[in-house]
């Protein structure tokens, strides 16, 4: 183990430099937005242009870097990222930062599909598990953190802008260096969105509603902060205590879900988030602290439901399977995450900064009723196996958005003898 973190520790600076600009990017667009006096549901559409760019990104980029390679390909992106980033607020017009915003998804998740590429290149069967997960308590960490740089005295409006294109920058250096070779990566077996949904219902509407919910909450939380009356401060801990927690959560929710039907561990994850969501709702108000604190919780309960999903779909499908499966989960969560952030704010601006939570209410309400009926519809058996859960993000790892740009155009394919629900 610790031979292989001498050999990624360089991709880990990167990777933090390149989530902190990343974690502080995301609520200071929300924030200034808010500022500008854009409408609730306007700053909800400006932040989906972030996972449009995702989406398109992860079918696109693995192309242009079978075209050109790794390196030119992270340098390039990188340079984009940190020149719309500085770009937002010359004009405070929504449509030009809604397509900064664009430009910055597309270019961040080439990023990290570069930076993954090279962590799974240093990595080998025995500690690529170890690894991966430190990959993304790191990832998760640094997010967080990234919230409290909002706290930076910024009278000109440029400064934190400026921050976040150069921790991108500073990204390039590291990771330009690190002295691991791109992976070779072998063409997975073809999997359909149909094959996804016959083989586990449940995972492809978890996955879809965790989209939904998870870019809902990144994107739009830090404006209803500044709509409940909270100064900059207290906006910056609240949005980074969620990441945070969900380190603290994520392992001894994938180590239940080991144990017991991960169905069941869904259902209770969706129905805590519900609870606390209402409390929120009712509550959140009263006190920043209480606020913050529900927030820490709601990440903490909440997040780990793509994990959940993620692995349940694992569990239906053949190894073979694997693959492809991971590649069309990222695009059905993708596809959530492009809708989240402007249904949030359209109710958000329908009923005020209480709108958010009662969208998390509605989300993972319909997502409880649902895995309700699957347990119903079809009880555990003992033949049911379970694959040891990850600690996983949703974003697109190299070999997912090769599988996704190799096997997108075949959404018709017949299922492979994968298990059914």
């Amino acid at each position: 183990m610790m031979s292989g973190l001498r050999s990624v520790w360089i991709l880990f600076v990167g990777v933090a430099l390149l989530q902190l600009g990343h974690g502080l990017q995301g609520s200071l667009v929300s924030i200034e937005a808010s500022k500008a006096d854009f409408a609730a549901a306007t700053t909800g559409v400006i932040m989906s242009g972030f996972s449009i760019g995702l989406l398109a990104s992860s079918m696109v980029t693995p192309r242009i870097v079978a075209a050109v390679g790794h390196i030119r390909v992270f340098a390039a992106f990188a340079s984009i990222v940190s020149t719309a980033v500085l770009l937002i607020p010359v004009w405070v017009d929504p449509f030009w930062w809604f397509a900064m915003r664009f430009f910055a998804g597309f270019c961040m998740a080439g990023l990290s599909i570069v930076a993954e590429s090279w962590l799974n290149a240093s990595a080998n069967n025995q500690n690529r598990g170890q690894l991966l997960s430190i990959y993304m308590i790191i990832a998760y960490a640094a997010v967080g953190f990234g919230q409290f740089l909002l706290n930076v005295a910024d009278p000109s409006g440029f400064v934190r802008f400026i921050i976040v294109s150069a921790l991108v920058s500073l990204a390039l250096v590291p990771i330009s260096l690190a002295p691991a070779q791109a992976p070779e990566i072998e063409s997975p077996k073809p999997v359909s969105l149909r094959d996804i949904y016959r083989a586990s219902p449940l995972a492809f509407i978890g996955t879809f509603a965790a989209g939904l919910g998870q870019q809902a909450f990144f994107a739009m939380g830090a404006l209803y902060g500044v709509m409940q009356g909270l100064s900059l401060g207290y906006v910056s801990v609240m949005m980074a205590l969620p990441p945070l927690a969900v380190i603290l959560s994520q392992y001894p929710v994938g180590f239940v879900s080991d144990k017991y039907d991960r169905r069941l561990v869904l259902t209770g994850l969706t129905l805590l988030s519900i609870v606390i969501a209402v409390v929120t709702w009712i509550a959140g108000s009263y006190s920043p602290i209480y606020l913050i604190g529900l927030f820490s919780v709601f990440g903490a309960v909440s997040f780990p439901i793509y994990s959940l999903c993620l692995a349940h779909a694992n569990d239906n499908i053949e190894t073979s399977q694997m693959l492809g499966a991971s590649s069309k989960l990222v695009l059905i969560y993708s596809a959530g995450s492009v809708l989240g952030p402007s249904l949030a704010g359209g109710v958000m601006q329908q009923m005020g900064a209480g709108g958010l939570m009662v969208f998390m209410i509605a989300v993972h309400g319909l997502l409880g009723i649902f895995a309700i009926y699957r347990i119903a519809a079809r009880p555990e058996t003992a033949e049911s196996s379970h694959e040891m859960m990850q600690v996983v993000a949703p974003s697109t790892t190299p070999v997912a958005a090769v599988a996704m740009a190799e096997e997108f155009g075949d959404m018709d394919s017949a299922p492979e003898n994968g298990k059914s629900e």
